[in-house]
């Protein structure tokens, strides 16, 4: 993993996210002198299993569950500041040492009361199936240039003014969608005040402080929220989210060149799952869905909301491959497929009659494909005490063979279980 050559990794979710990668990006810690978050904001939940302590952690790097590990919020974030020091906090009191571990972006957006109401009152964000924590209307004024920024609580009547634009803006919005709710800049600035002083203890320039760790031979970790499906310009829009959540967000979202980074890791469950509306072409039938959901434990760690639930696509993953540069993958939740009889693959789509290999941009072909499966026997065994590759049994291996093929990439890991030692470097 980490050695002379290869010292700043990228990990990316290769679906449409919930695959994993906090438990990866925890395991590989240990070994990481840094591990940085790039983009996204609280909607994100990375849960990590140490015995029978689960701990979900939202805006913070999975990292920082590692003694003396840094862990830093990347410009690419937008983040939330109330529930940023409630977590903070949650981990002090399990008695998580973060003073002088954590380090936030001063470029990094907030996420403020006026975003969430919008979000929260928007049809728009309701049929996407948003989760209402404000992360698109924070990344809407960012965009817009009336964001606020966390360098911005260094200069009180700038922060002032752009808060009375974004209030302004969210009220007429709230007033389109028909809602009688209003934002209040006086709300808004009383929370910001309140919270600058730890704001501004712990901001910093990121981009530059990575930069100097890298160029001194430190381990990089770059985590990732959400998966390469629900990136805003490659995933299956306008079912996506707000940000870049792609290998190659990595680099803007800390304030990296992206030749620094060494290796790029795709995490993929042993099936696949989303949440929200949006196109899910292996989806299983209702009975096989709520079994799976059931097996895998798959609702949000963020929201509770049920996953759907399908088979293993390859179409999607091989499109992961390609748009992240992936050098290899971790597959999760090996486990969960133990007791199935059959399981199948996605190979390929057929559309109007014709066979299609590669994942389509349009959302209406989409909608209207039918996945081509390929059906393995199931193994019917545990595998939750595998520690290595000869523990699995032997269908198990042939089902993870083909996946490895059809993608186009090797898997270097494989989770069979929810703690950091049910995980299988290969």
């Amino acid at each position: 993993m980490f050695d002379s050559k290869t010292r700043t990794i990228v990990i990316v979710g290769a679906q449409w996210g919930d695959e994993g990668k906090g438990k990866l990006v925890d395991v590989l810690a240990e070994r990481a002198d840094w591990v940085v978050r790039y983009q996204g904001g609280a909607n994100a939940g990375h849960t990590v299993h140490i015995g029978d302590r689960s701990t979900v952690l939202h805006q913070i790097p999975s990292g920082i569950l590692h003694p003396g590990v840094r862990c830093a919020i990347g410009n690419g974030v937008v983040l939330d500041p109330e529930t940023l020091f409630t977590e903070v906090d949650e981990l002090v009191r399990d008695g998580v040492d973060v003073e002088g571990r954590l380090y936030l972006s001063d470029r990094a957006h907030l996420v403020l009361a006026y975003h969430k109401l919008v979000d929260k009152e928007s049809a728009a964000s309701k049929a996407i199936g948003t989760t209402g924590r404000g992360i698109g209307p924070a990344y809407e004024d960012k965009v817009a240039r009336r964001g606020v920024r966390v360098l911005d609580l260094r200069h009180p009547k700038r922060l002032r003014t752009l808060v009375e634009r974004g209030t302004e803006h969210a009220n007429q919005l709230l007033a389109s969608f028909g809602s009688p709710k209003r934002a209040e800049v006086e709300y808004t600035m009383g929370v910001l005040e309140a919270l600058t002083p730890r704001l501004l203890a712990i901001a910093d320039d990121v981009g530059l402080a990575v930069h100097r760790a890298i160029k001194s031979g430190a381990s990089v970790l770059l985590e990732g929220a959400q998966g390469s499906l629900l990136d805003v310009d490659h995933g299956t829009y306008p079912f996506v989210t707000s940000s870049s959540t792609t290998a190659g967000g990595a680099a803007i979202g800390v304030g990296i060149g992206p030749r620094v980074i060494d290796e790029a890791i795709g995490v993929v469950k042993a099936y696949t799952t989303r949440v929200g509306a949006g196109p899910l072409p292996t989806e299983f039938d209702e009975a096989m869905g709520e079994h799976v959901r059931k097996l895998g434990n798959e609702f949000g760690a963020t929201t509770g909301r049920p996953r759907r639930c399908g088979w293993f696509d390859a179409v999607v993953v091989r499109y992961a491959v390609r748009i992240n540069g992936l050098t290899s993958l971790a597959v999760t939740k090996l486990d969960v497929l133990d007791t199935l009889d059959k399981i199948a693959i996605c190979t390929g789509y057929e559309f109007d009659g014709n066979v299609v290999e590669e994942f389509p941009g349009d959302i209406a072909e989409l909608e209207g494909i039918k996945p081509r499966l390929e059906w393995f026997e199931g193994w019917k065994q545990p595998t939750t005490g595998a520690r290595k590759l000869e523990d699995l049994p032997a269908k198990a291996r042939i089902y993870l063979d083909r996946i490895q093929a059809l993608v186009e990439c090797p898997i270097e890991f494989v989770s069979v279980g929810t703690r950091r030692d049910q995980i299988i470097g290969l």
